[in-house]
């Protein structure tokens, strides 16, 4: 069998770590024995130990003679370096696998071509660069975090099929119960979450992901001039909250008031999150916050959901940038989701 089929088979056990391992990267790793896995593995969870490790430790104890004889397929370069865990290219030596396969190159600085040159000292058969641009692909937000240094930015937003966020000054529902679940589980696998004042004061928003399972992101969003009610659900302190621009009193436990000059710098914001190591940010509108990350080129991917209905008149949706590139459309119901990508970003 191929390469390309193994390390496939590495990207679909990867993505099981969605919303579990951020900021550290998604990865799987398949063990195979003269054209069969004999075992698999990924990371599982932030801190917890990697995916080459799991998948040797899942290999049944009557074929552990065949790992010296077997061929290990990971989407990224193994570590080389002590971080919450060992050395992932130190236990690969330590069991004599004789060859390994590798989709992309870890940027981290504290990796980067390391692990692969201490396994090709150790005499390891290493190839890379095995479907290379899905690898990318799979974890941009992971090399956006580590190159840029600061979160992945995905733009979301429902609109009608003229083109309309919803109707003035009222909250209104464009997509539909099977998108509502996509969209929960974006929420899964960001880190945090933010809309703009007028959305959090017409909608009234949870910003959680009551309709999916994983952890709650954080939730931000702005109030220079204290008009979000106490009673609103962003201020219900069920899950960790920024608010922008307010002071707070009383027993917040997991709501944060956070000061900074009105109106704020979406490059203070991304600084802010990045040290507090918030790799993936899902921003929901509305559509004057969409557009200053627009405006400044500040966005990595724009999720739009189209339904058919037409409202005729509203608020408008954003233009889609010159910059953007589609790439990937699906039909959920009646609503069309389409994914782009910004042409000037890494993975182009």
């Amino acid at each position: 069998m191929s390469d390309a089929l193994f390390m496939e088979r590495c990207f679909q056990l990867a993505q099981k770590g969605a919303g579990r391992v951020s900021p550290n990267p998604l990865v799987g790793a398949v063990l195979v024995h003269q054209g069969q896995i004999i075992a698999e593995g990924w990371h599982e969870q932030w801190g917890a130990p990697h995916a080459e490790v799991n998948c040797l430790n899942n290999v049944p104890t009557n074929r552990q003679h065949l790992i010296p004889e077997s061929t290990l397929y990971c989407n990224l370069e193994p570590c080389a370096h002590y971080g919450k865990t060992p050395p992932c290219a130190e236990l690969i030596v330590h069991h004599k696998i004789s060859t390994v396969v590798i989709a992309n190159t870890d940027p981290n600085p504290l990796v980067a071509g390391k692990g692969i040159q201490m396994l090709r000292h150790a005499g390891i058969e290493v190839r890379t660069r095995i479907l290379e641009q899905q690898g990318a692909w799979l974890n941009r937000s992971f090399f956006t975090w580590i190159q840029e240094k600061r979160p992945f930015v995905v733009l979301k937003w429902a609109q009608s099929a003229d083109g309309y966020l919803g109707l003035p000054g009222q909250r209104t529902p464009i997509s539909g119960k099977t998108t509502q679940r996509l969209v929960h589980r974006w929420r899964a696998e960001a880190d945090a979450i933010m809309v703009g004042t007028k959305t959090a004061l017409i909608d009234n928003p949870r910003l959680d992901n009551r309709y999916f399972t994983g952890k709650a992101p954080l939730r931000i969003f702005p109030d220079f001039k204290d008009q979000i009610p106490e009673h609103y659900h962003l201020m219900d302190d069920s899950q960790d909250t920024w608010l922008i621009g307010r002071s707070l009193s009383g027993s917040y436990q997991r709501t944060q008031g956070i000061q900074t000059e009105s109106p704020f710098s979406v490059n203070w914001l991304l600084e802010k999150l990045y040290a507090a190591n918030k790799a993936i940010l899902l921003v929901e509108g509305g559509r004057a916050l969409l557009q200053q990350f627009i405006a400044q080129g500040l966005w990595d991917e724009l999720r739009i959901i189209e339904n058919p209905v037409r409202l005729k008149n509203g608020l408008k949706a954003p233009e889609i940038p010159e910059s953007a590139n589609l790439v990937e459309t699906m039909q959920l119901e009646e609503d069309v989701v389409r994914i782009f990508a910004a042409q000037n970003g890494l993975f182009n």
